[in-house]
């Protein structure tokens, strides 16, 4: 009994010490988005994200939580249970598979067919779950330059001509 009690004593105070070390939240970040599967009701992508850790302590990542917004709608959740290690003053990378529905990929693609967008503002949001601290939230917001599209329909005028 007495040497469960000194156990758990010096686990709480590890998770303390741990906690404590963490002087800055961790950066998460898209690393990567990939469209893996299509069906009718929803869509599965493969979402990798940076998570830098700017401490001097190792974050054990034991599963997280994301979701990502797309000019301001939702558009992919996530879970993953995956464990890593982010080293200190270091990165990595973790894939988790994320999901989009119906309703979200038709909200988005209407947002697109109305055009006049140069840019998309996207909202990454979700919580890492830290082995021995409890979770941890995060929030990144920003956006992208959309590309130039040209029509397919649209064949390209030969050189030194001009079009009518």
């Amino acid at each position: 009994m007495r040497q469960g009690l000194v156990i758990l004593s010096i686990a709480l105070l590890s998770a303390c010490a741990g906690l404590l070390g963490l002087s800055q939240k961790p950066e998460v970040s898209v690393a990567g988005l990939k469209l893996v599967q299509v069906g009718v009701f929803e869509q599965r992508f493969a979402l990798k994200l940076r998570v830098q850790n700017p401490n001097d302590v190792e974050l054990r990542i034991n599963g997280l939580s994301v979701e990502v917004e797309l000019n301001g709608q939702p558009f992919i959740t996530g879970l993953s249970d995956k464990g890593v290690a982010v080293p200190r003053f270091g990165e990595a990378v973790l894939e988790v598979m994320a999901t989009s529905t119906l309703g979200s990929a038709l909200k988005q693609l209407r947002e697109f067919q109305k055009g006049g967008r140069e840019r998309i503002d996207y909202r990454i949001v979700g919580r890492l779950n830290l082995s021995g601290i409890g979770t941890l939230p995060f929030e990144r917001r920003g956006d992208l330059q959309m590309p130039a599209v040209v029509s397919p329909l649209r064949k390209p005028l030969p050189p030194g001509s001009q079009g009518t």
